[in-house]
């Protein structure tokens, strides 16, 4: 049942906004709260706009990285059978439920947003299974054998990220579809695909295309 704070939370911030139920196209079976498709577009007034800077929702949308490399877990489940894995700015949870999913042993979800780690958890719960929820990666504790990230290098003071995570397992998955001209070697490029953020945003064709690195 959806917690209805993280609903209320939702229209403080974008008035007549809802969480809908949404199957994911590419992974029909797993669901997320996302955004509803019909959300109000008009103009927002001052007031309204300046909290929406203040109170980014990117967890109530599924962004097209995340659903790619979430089909991709669920279609190469020795990625994570039986791992400990991390899902690092897990927005609305779904690449590490996607993990769990695929037969993860634990898949620890990390954001800084109270309200997307809630969210992650409610979507764990909506998928059937549990995840581990943490408001800080640096903050993990014990071996990792897989960290994944998605959609998270459009900020790209997150590129610094790169370098550390490989220091911290042995095998690293970033999708993005934001970075041109990716050179950060070991990464190297192994899957590219088309896709598209849930709510649609009609985003440009050079943002439908996810690519993911690996790094091991």
């Amino acid at each position: 049942m959806l917690d209805a704070s993280l609903q209320q939370h939702v229209q403080r911030i974008i008035p007549g906004a809802r969480l809908d139920v949404t199957p994911l196209p590419a992974c029909p079976q797993l669901s997320l709260l996302l955004l509803n498709a019909d959300y109000p577009q008009a103009a927002l007034d001052v007031q309204q706009r300046q909290r929406v800077m203040n109170n980014p929702l990117y967890w109530v949308f599924c962004w097209a990285s995340g659903q790619v490399l979430a089909r991709f877990l669920l279609d190469h489940p020795h990625w994570v059978r039986g791992k400990r894995v991390a899902d690092f700015g897990c927005g609305s949870g779904v690449v590490a439920i996607a993990a769990m999913l695929a037969g993860a042993r634990e898949a620890v979800a990390c954001d800084n947003d109270p309200a997307a780690q809630s969210a992650a958890r409610q979507n764990a719960r909506l998928n059937g299974v549990e995840i581990t929820v943490s408001p800080d990666f640096d903050r993990v504790e014990g071996f990792v054998d897989v960290i994944f990230a998605a959609d998270v290098l459009y900020d790209r003071s997150n590129l610094s990220w790169l370098p550390r995570f490989i220091e911290r397992a042995p095998q690293v998955l970033i999708a993005d579809s934001r970075v041109k001209d990716f050179d950060q070697p070991p990464y190297r490029e192994i899957l590219r695909q088309q896709s598209f953020t849930l709510p649609d945003l009609d985003e440009s064709a050079e943002f439908r295309q996810v690519r993911i690195y690996l790094a091991e």
